[in-house]
């Protein structure tokens, strides 16, 4: 298996794409707007995905948070609130928050297994930070480490009930980003010690099934690689001083925050320690290049794969129309009633 995740590049596979998938079976898949039409569109292509490895636990992913980072869109699916919401909710009355962001997790994770997705990147843990970048903005549940670890493990929680496995992200931390990763690269020059509210809310939920970087650089930690690409901070902030043992996902390799070819990205990440390769944009030539380059799936990572899709195994099937009208229905009421 190649420890990789690759996108898509429409609606339903290419005759090269199925015969390219097949032959390096990737860990699983991403899932983007360009690759959504209508539920009984999507279904077929998440089917169509796991009939090319005959795999019913296929990791298939999506960044279905709420707020402006959901690629299920309305009027098909519902609209979700941004992490601020919860956040905002918390000041008045902590308890509902807790709930509510359950609730609201549980009908995200509702909406995505009617359509076959298994694996939703959120929640995120990064701690927000005055001044920050806005690519964090709103889509962070606060500013305080432990109301985002609170919020966050009900997330977790409402994810797992609706039979998807939940990613916590930016590790080691996106709150004090300057720039926007998907454009440049930034440099967090906060000591060690500030850094230690960064990583608060990852070591609280450090047995999350899965986790993914954030490709900064850390100058207290190591002042030439960002993150994605330096075992100093996988091995020795993630792994050790987190103590984070799940399966670990790079963000998008494409971005613009990395430097070199995206196939050397994968190569460099892979060597700091990331388990798997993020690659969003289906570019045949990245592709087969990170499939080239990358060393097989490790007898280790297959466990943290296993282990992390394991926990929505027994999840029962439930009508998805009847459990998301009665999920939105109890959030709006706890919402309301602190209004």
């Amino acid at each position: 298996m190649t420890p990789a995740v690759f996108g898509i590049q429409g609606l339903s596979l290419t005759a090269d794409e199925k015969a390219f998938f097949r032959d390096s079976d990737p860990a699983g898949y991403i899932i983007f707007g360009r690759n959504i039409d209508s539920k009984a569109q999507l279904r077929a292509l998440t089917d169509e995905l796991r009939a090319v490895h005959g795999r019913d636990d296929l990791a298939i992913l999506i960044d279905q948070e709420g707020g402006r980072v959901a690629r299920m869109q309305d009027p098909v699916w519902p609209k979700f609130p941004a992490g601020e919401v919860f956040d905002k909710l918390y000041d008045i009355a902590p308890a509902t928050a807790i709930e509510a962001a359950r609730l609201n997790a549980q009908a995200i994770a509702t909406s995505l297994r009617e359509v076959g997705i298994t694996v939703d990147c959120l929640p995120l843990l990064d701690v927000r930070q005055p001044d920050a970048n806005n690519v964090i903005g709103d889509r962070a549940l606060g500013s305080e480490p432990m109301r985002v670890a609170a919020l966050g493990r009900s997330i977790l929680d409402g994810l797992q009930r609706g039979g998807v496995v939940g990613v916590v992200k930016h590790l080691p931390g996106h709150g004090r980003t300057s720039v926007d990763t998907h454009k440049a690269l930034p440099t967090v020059t906060a000591s060690e010690e500030e850094l230690q509210l960064d990583l608060a809310p990852f070591k609280t939920l450090n047995t999350a099934p899965m986790g993914m970087t954030g490709h900064l650089l850390f100058t207290a930690w190591d002042a030439e690689r960002p993150s994605t690409l330096s075992q100093t901070v996988v091995q020795d902030i993630i792994r050790k001083q987190i103590g984070f043992d799940g399966l670990l996902f790079t963000d998008d390799l494409d971005m613009e925050a990395l430097s070199g070819t995206v196939p050397e990205r994968a190569e460099r990440a892979q060597a700091a320690g990331c388990d798997i390769a993020l690659n969003c944009w289906a570019k045949m030539d990245d592709m087969i290049g990170i499939t080239e380059r990358l060393s097989p799936m490790s007898e280790k990572v297959q466990e943290r794969l296993g282990r992390a899709m394991a926990t929505i195994a027994g999840t029962k099937d439930i009508d998805p129309v009847d459990e998301l009208a009665g999920l939105l229905s109890r959030r709006d009421e706890l919402i309301a009633a602190t209004a």
